[in-house]
C-alpha cells in the first residue's frame, strides 16, 4: 500500500493503466461526448479535464477548429475513476496528484486494486491484507475498487460505436464532401 502523494519528480505522461484492458487499435476510440456519458460526466467537465491535461485523450486530441478528441477505454476508465473520487469529496487538487502518482507507480493488477482514502490522501492497495491494514489503522474512509469500475466502463461502452482516426479532420471532410455535391 502507498500513499499517493506529490513528489519532486516530472511525472510519466504514458497511460494510466496498461493491464487488465481491453485491446484496442491505436487508431480506435471514442468521441468526447460517448466518453463523457460513460464516465458519467458532463461534456464540460470532459473538456476542462482535458484542457487542464488531467485526463487527455491517448487516441487523438484536439488540434484546431472541427477536430474532435478521441478517448480510448483506459482514458474513460481513469475519467470514471476521477468522477468518483470528486464524488466523495476529495478534492481536484488531490486527484490530479493522485492521478499523476498511478502513472509513476504502474498498475500490474487492476482487477485486485483498490483507491482508499481518509478525505485529505489517497491510498493505493493492491491487496486485500493492504485494505484490511488500512481499515484497521482507522484511515480509510471510502474505496473504490478498480476492477469493478473496469468492468462498469465496458458494459456502458458495448452498445456504442467506436470511431476510427481519419487522416482527415471531420470538419475537412465535412467541407470536401459539400464542395463535390455543389460542383
Amino acid at each position: 500500500m502507498s500513499e499517493l502523494s506529490q513528489s519532486d519528480g516530472a511525472y510519466d505522461l504514458g497511460l494510466l493503466f496498461t493491464d487488465g484492458m481491453p485491446e484496442m487499435d491505436d487508431a480506435s476510440g471514442y468521441r468526447g461526448a460517448v466518453a463523457a456519458r460513460a464516465a458519467g460526466i458532463s461534456y464540460r467537465q470532459l473538456d476542462y479535464w482535458a484542457r487542464t491535461e488531467l485526463v487527455e485523450p491517448t487516441v487523438r486530441g484536439a488540434s484546431g477548429s472541427g477536430t474532435q478528441r478521441l478517448y480510448g477505454f483506459r482514458d474513460i476508465l481513469v475519467l470514471k475513476l476521477v468522477k468518483r473520487l470528486l464524488d466523495t469529496g476529495i478534492s481536484l487538487q488531490q486527484i490530479r496528484i493522485a492521478v499523476n502518482q498511478l502513472r509513476e507507480a504502474g498498475i500490474s493488477d487492476l482487477a485486485q486494486t483498490t483507491l482508499m482514502s481518509d478525505g485529505a490522501s489517497v491510498y493505493l492497495c493492491t491487496s486485500n491484507d493492504e485494505v484490511i491494514d488500512l481499515v484497521s489503522r482507522g484511515q480509510g474512509v471510502f474505496g473504490i475498487a478498480v476492477g469493478k469500475v473496469l468492468r462498469e466502463v465496458e458494459t456502458s461502452l458495448v452498445e456504442l460505436d467506436t470511431q476510427t482516426v481519419d487522416p482527415l479532420d471531420e470538419l475537412a471532410a465535412r467541407r470536401t464532401t459539400k464542395t463535390k455535391k455543389i460542383s
